[in-house]
């Protein structure tokens, strides 16, 4: 999951508000364009990070509170600070020193999509209420609002039906429907802002139309806007799946340009969680 995660992530951030043009002619999965802003390649940002940050503290069984995640978050970017954070967000880590300081100094109204985009791990939990109740807490950290909060959970249900439940892709809006969390249009077709809607909106529409990872990623990328975000929501749900071709091409993997935390750290931490979900079942 976080492997595949990774790779749509740093193939996305690649297009992410670019023009249509930059689209057309390099969405073609053979490698990593630079980022418009950073003038970086082949690397993931913050979606993928803070991904990492929730799948490490499943697994650490430690204490579920909002202190305790919010110090998560701030670890795994302090040993690892890079960039795709928003400025404001960026700043507010690079300055406070622990999980309480960042929840005192975080004005947390808002409706982007930030809940959502790292909550696909969440779905390893085996209790459906407890996926409920971890997607709301960690959402309310930074997205304390009903669409970052509904968001956040539409993301980490659908995990958990993939996973727990092994639903299939053509019951999933039934499900979500049935949970109270099918707000979402399901034939988005836009252009992508940085908004909880249009991004959750436009990773399910995504989801739901493909079979195959390749295609998938392509897919996401085409709608442009905040393309690694949409990716990185669309392609960790799809691994959630076994309707899903893993097809993504070897050699992304393989151009990743990431060290410490890169694909042999990935591959890890996605055995550790598959090692959950199997003790769960």
């Amino acid at each position: 999951m976080l492997t595949e995660i990774a790779i749509a992530d740093a193939y996305g951030a690649g297009f992410e508000f670019c023009a249509i043009e930059k689209i057309s002619i390099h969405n073609n999965l053979e490698f990593y364009c630079k980022h418009e802003l950073y003038d970086i390649s082949g690397k993931y940002t913050d979606d993928t990070q803070m991904s990492i940050a929730i799948a490490e503290f499943i697994l650490s069984g430690t204490e579920w509170n909002k202190e305790n995640i919010a110090a998560k978050f701030l670890q795994c970017f302090k040993r690892d600070i890079r960039f795709g954070y928003s400025e404001g967000f960026y700043n507010l880590l690079t300055q406070v020193s622990s999980g309480k300081e960042l929840l005192n100094t975080l004005i947390s109204t808002s409706e982007r999509n930030g809940a959502a985009m790292r909550s696909v791990p969440i779905g390893f939990l085996k209790n459906k209420i407890d996926v409920v109740t971890f997607a709301t807490l960690q959402a309310q950290i930074t997205h304390n609002t009903r669409l970052g909060i509904s968001s956040s959970c539409a993301v980490a249900l659908a995990a958990y039906y993939g996973l727990q439940e092994r639903g299939t892709l053509s019951e999933l809006e039934s499900f979500l429907e049935n949970e109270g969390f099918n707000e979402w249009n399901f034939n988005w077709q836009e252009r992508v802002s940085l908004s909880a809607y249009d991004t959750v909106s436009a990773a399910f529409s995504c989801l739901l139309k493909y079979d195959s990872m390749s295609s998938l990623l392509k897919a996401c990328i085409e709608l442009g806007g905040d393309t690694d975000s949409v990716a990185s929501i669309a392609i960790g749900l799809a691994t959630c799946f076994s309707e899903y071709k893993k097809d993504l091409p070897n050699h992304l993997f393989q151009m990743l340009k990431e060290d410490k935390y890169g694909i042999s750290f990935l591959t890890n931490l996605d055995k550790d969680l598959m090692n959950l979900l199997q003790d769960s079942q």
